[in-house]
This record gives structure tokens, sequence and C-alpha cells, in this order.
């Protein structure tokens, strides 16, 4: 089974809570008014990987909670996503999966999913909401959805927005995290940092 990935960072503090495994799924057909991860839009861009090798890695990858799913669109790859959480929880790991969708509209068609998904948070990018007073959220309207007992709402007071720039070897920059990314650019672009 094959997973179209735009990113992977191994070992991240700002994706959920601890330190957590970062999937960003490549392909999303919703396309946010100013979302600021357009680069994973497009289904023909991103890395093939094999589902199995990326689970693989993830059980190889020491000193992690868990895993977080983002994209991009991870509900548009089902079938690796279904796969991914599955195996997570088996190995022990928690899930944690960002969605553009609506909890309600997917109950129906992803039970098999959501049933191994601690946390999912849901919602849309709304430029109008932009809200960064809750952790790892952009804007009012998404929503925290503790589907099993493994996290709960005290963690969201535990947690503030953060971000990490990570400075990869061919040298560019990638940030991640969530925060006004908008003013971090436009900071970084004062240091002539491109």
């Amino acid at each position: 089974m094959k997973v179209i990935v735009h990113k992977i960072i191994k070992n991240t503090k700002v994706e959920g809570p601890k330190t957590r495994y970062c999937i960003w799924f490549q392909g999303c057909s919703r396309h946010c008014k100013n979302c600021w991860a357009k680069a994973t839009w497009d289904f023909n861009n991103g890395t093939e990987y094999a589902a199995e090798d990326i689970l693989k890695d993830i059980l190889n990858t020491k000193n992690i909670d868990g895993v977080t799913f983002l994209g991009g669109e991870p509900f548009e790859q089902p079938q690796a996503l279904e796969f991914l959480c599955k195996k997570v929880k088996e190995a022990g790991l928690s899930v944690i999966c960002f969605t553009g969708n609506r909890l309600e509209d997917l109950k129906d068609k992803y039970t098999n999913i959501l049933k191994n998904i601690d946390l999912l948070i849901d919602g849309e990018y709304i430029e109008e909401e932009k809200d960064y007073s809750r952790p790892w959220v952009g804007s009012k309207n998404q929503t925290y959805h503790f589907l099993t007992e493994r996290f709960n709402k005290n963690i969201i007071n535990k947690y503030k927005n953060k971000i990490e720039i990570n400075i990869e070897k061919n040298g560019i920059i990638f940030i991640n995290g969530m925060g006004d990314f908008e003013k971090i650019t436009k900071e970084l672009d004062m240091f002539n940092i491109h």
C-alpha cells in the first residue's frame, strides 16, 4: 500500500503533546484561503512511500509518545491512514489526526479509522476566525475531539502554540507547529533568511 507524503519529522514537540513523529500527507482538495500549507495541496507532488516502510520507521524511532497525521488532508488517502493508525495504536503509541473535515461528516464512512485515533482536531482553517490562543489550531472553528480516554480536555491548558524551525541538509528551512507564520516569515526576511 502506497502513501504520498509531503514531509516527515521524526521528533517534534509542537504537533501535539510530548514528543511525536509527524507525517504530513500530500494532497488536499479543500484549498483554504491563505492556508500556510499550500505546498501540501497538489497530489502530484510529494514522495511516495510504502505505508509498511513508514510504519517500520515509526516503530524504530526512539523516545516518541505518538504519531501525528496532518497535511494536506489525511482522509484523502484513507487506506494508508487506516493502516497506519491501526498499527500505531497496536504498538501502544498515541494517535492525533488533523482534518479539514467535520467529525460528523466522517463518522459513517471512516469508523475504522476513527476508532484508532485518540485526538481528532477537525475543521478547516478559516482566516476570518484566525486565533492562536489554543494549542495546535489556527482558527476558532477548529474543534478537539477526544475519541479515546488517552487524552482529555486538560491537555489544552497544559500546552501553548509553539513553532520549530528546522534547517535541512540541503539548506531548506522548514517551519512547523502553530503560530503567526506570516509574521514569522517577515521577521526571517529581515535577516535575509529564505
